[in-house]
């Protein structure tokens, strides 16, 4: 079962207690997060952080980022499902994921063209991991095609597979998926809709 500890649910725990201090609901998050990792009962951390192409919802194991999920793929099934697919111990821990979202910040503000997080890819295996593998080194501001990346990662006729690898890719935006098009130029099918993959192909080439 997910574990859903939302800034609200405490909220309402304190509401009857007014003399409570600023910040205070935040530091006691803060605690029990920290607590549960430290007893080793956090697995996955998330949190959501607002875009320009809407929000994200992040999410992080001990060994990297494991997930971002578009909004549109409706951040409590992703959660549910990572709960099934890795670990039903899942905390709301919005420091665990600071870095991340500055990262993310600091992309969406053009300043930076690389993202330095580490990476879980549990969610992928075999041909569709080579293809996520690869993606990173397609330079910002530069498209590969479908077969372009399926020659690259050895199997020149695995075109189709390179596109459902894509657009399963469980790191959209930190593993760039959005840098692959058809060999007409054309975008493609992408996880977070068209017009995402053409906002984020648009901030690169600016």
């Amino acid at each position: 079962m997910t574990i859903h500890h939302h800034e609200a649910d405490v909220s309402e725990l304190l509401a009857p207690f007014d003399s409570v201090e600023p910040g205070a609901i935040q530091r006691l998050h803060d605690r029990l997060a920290a607590a549960a990792a430290e007893q080793h009962a956090l697995d996955i951390a998330y949190r959501t952080v607002d875009s320009p192409i809407g929000k994200l919802l992040l999410a992080a194991t001990e060994r990297g980022m494991v997930r971002v999920a578009f909004e549109k793929e409706d951040h409590d099934a992703v959660l549910q499902l990572l709960a099934e697919r890795l670990s039903p111990r899942i905390l709301f821990s919005p420091n665990r994921l600071a870095p991340a979202a500055r990262e993310l910040d600091e992309y969406f503000a053009g300043v930076r063209h690389r993202f330095e997080l580490p990476l879980d890819f549990s969610l992928s295996r075999g041909f569709r991991l080579s293809v996520l593998e690869h993606l990173p080194q397609i330079p910002y501001g530069h498209t590969e095609s479908y077969a372009q990346v399926a020659l690259a990662t050895g199997s020149p006729r695995a075109v189709r597979a390179v596109g459902t690898a894509c657009a399963t890719n469980p790191l959209p935006v930190i593993v760039p998926c959005h840098r692959v098009v058809k060999s007409d130029g054309s975008f493609g099918s992408y996880l977070g809709g068209t017009e995402a993959k053409r906002a984020l192909l648009a901030l690169e080439a600016a």
